[in-house]
């Protein structure tokens, strides 16, 4: 069996960081910047190595480890690189909370290194029994994250919630995988690949039926409709400050584990599942949508929003490994604007939230005069949201709506710019109440006084991001596609 360390090593260092970071709070009891600087150094170890492993796979190509279960190739490092970028990011905007918990600092920490190091090798796993055991990981570790503030009653009725919906999907996985494994004989992607190149299957329906649970259990995660019921409560009732890690962690680990089931396993089967993802895709920009118009909670809206953007990098999956480079590129930079969101979030709100109003369209009122800088990069943030023109969000969408159109889902491009343009709308009722609405009586703090260092440098990379990508696309185009 050959094994490669180097193919494991950002999971092996992330996992290590975090044991490391409970290790030194049990026998010295730090203060929460030597935990700060512990994830930070697991980071930058993990972000080397993900370095190391993109020149290996540029000089010697893709290839295989452990028992051929983890796979290095292009897209998986990628995918790696951007789980990486948004859990340092998240924890840089989540430190507020994580050092508001005293002497659990320490546990929060260790939960996001966790996480990240879940989803990061769901990314490279190329077989079933791994791919749920990352997913398991990963988890288990956002449904902790949820409730950790105890003070909080409306984190831990989340976290059961998360909980129990998580495990319902899992099954679902695990059947469609047991589904699979009994019409292919294979649990390992190629292998399936390799079966169904080979054999002609005249009764395909235990496979497809097994596929179709597999994407199902891949949708709760990426919050696609109808799928997407947790969503909304969950990202209301956590951290502001942590939600945005675990709303771009979960929909990255979960569009990796897609984009390898379907691309590498089944894409002898594409004109049959691409149909599907293409109804999937349709069904979320419409709810997410819709939803979103009508709520008067921010992080609510926001929930709605990411059900309406999962419909958009599913969009780019229609067409196959063509819109395999669009894809990457719509999951980094949304990645980027919904940690940077949330993050803006907390610092209106607090974290946690001051009131039951704290998260109201309401208390943005007059955010503009009161905090300009905070309303202004929400602001930039949403507008890229929305897809607008100079921003990163409007070429993300621009190459999965090329994609799908190029792949004959021209239907489905339609549906996708009427969905952006109806989005525009409460985006911009959002940003029109922090400059044009007169202030709420409800606050009395000024959000700049309560804006910590690391959620104003958590802005302001998100930002940079969103213009800069924006402005200048074609290098992480070049370099994703």
């Amino acid at each position: 069996m050959d094994v490669s360390y180097l193919a494991a090593a950002p999971v092996i260092l992330l996992l290590l960081g975090a044991l490391v970071v409970l290790m030194v709070d049990v026998f010295a009891r730090p203060p929460a910047l030597v935990h700060a600087g512990l994830a930070a150094v697991s980071y930058i170890a993990a972000a080397g190595a993900v370095v190391g492993q993109w020149r290996r796979v540029a000089t010697d190509g893709g290839s295989l480890s452990f028992g051929e279960t983890v796979l290095l190739a292009e897209h998986t490092v990628a995918l790696q690189g951007i789980l990486l970028a948004a859990a340092a990011l998240g924890t840089l905007a989540a430190w507020r909370m994580l050092a508001g918990l005293g002497g659990r600092t320490a546990e929060g920490v260790s939960l996001v290194l966790a996480a990240a190091a879940g989803f990061v090798l769901m990314s490279v796993s190329v077989h079933l029994v791994l791919l749920f055991i990352a997913l398991e990981i990963g988890s288990i570790a956002l449904y902790a994250l949820t409730g950790i503030v105890r003070a909080s009653p409306a984190g831990g009725e989340a976290a059961v919630k998360y909980f129990l919906l998580g495990a319902f999907a899992s099954a679902i996985f695990i059947y469609g995988g047991a589904l699979v494994f009994a019409g292919t004989g294979e649990m390992d992607l190629l292998g399936i690949s390799s079966f169904l190149g080979s054999t002609v299957v005249l009764r395909p329906a235990v496979i497809l039926i097994g596929l179709g649970l597999l994407v199902v259990g891949m949708s709760f995660k990426v919050t696609a409709a109808p799928f997407h019921s947790w969503a909304p409560d969950v990202y209301q009732g956590a951290p502001a400050g942590a939600v945005g890690f675990m709303a771009a962690a979960a929909k990255v680990g979960g569009f990796a584990a897609l984009l390898n089931i379907l691309f590498l396993g089944f894409s002898r089967y594409q004109e049959a599942w691409a149909d599907g993802i293409a109804v999937l895709a349709a069904v979320s920009m419409a709810a997410g949508t819709l939803l979103a118009i009508v709520q008067n909670d921010v992080r609510r809206m926001l929930a709605y929003s990411g059900v309406a953007h999962a419909g958009f990098i599913l969009t780019g999956m229609t067409a196959g490994l063509v819109g395999m480079g669009g894809v990457l590129f719509y999951l980094a930079v949304y990645s980027v604007m919904v940690v940077g969101t949330f993050a803006a979030v907390s610092a209106v709100s607090g974290d946690p939230p001051q009131g039951p109003a704290a998260d109201t369209f309401a208390f943005y009122r007059g955010l503009g005069r009161r905090s300009p800088w905070v309303a202004g990069i929400l602001s930039l943030l949403l507008i890229g949201m929305s897809g607008m023109p100079l921003t990163a969000g409007f070429i993300g969408k621009f190459e999965v709506f090329r994609a799908a159109w190029n792949g004959g889902f021209r239907w489905l491009v339609i549906v996708g710019l009427l969905a952006s343009v109806a989005a525009f709308f409460f985006y911009l009722r959002l940003i029109v109440l922090m400059y044009f609405g007169s202030d709420s009586d409800e606050e009395n703090m000024s959000p700049a006084e309560r804006t910590p260092a690391s959620v104003r440098w958590a802005l302001a990379a998100a930002a940079a991001v969103t213009v800069g990508l924006g402005v200048f696309p074609g290098p992480l185009l070049d370099f994703l596609g």
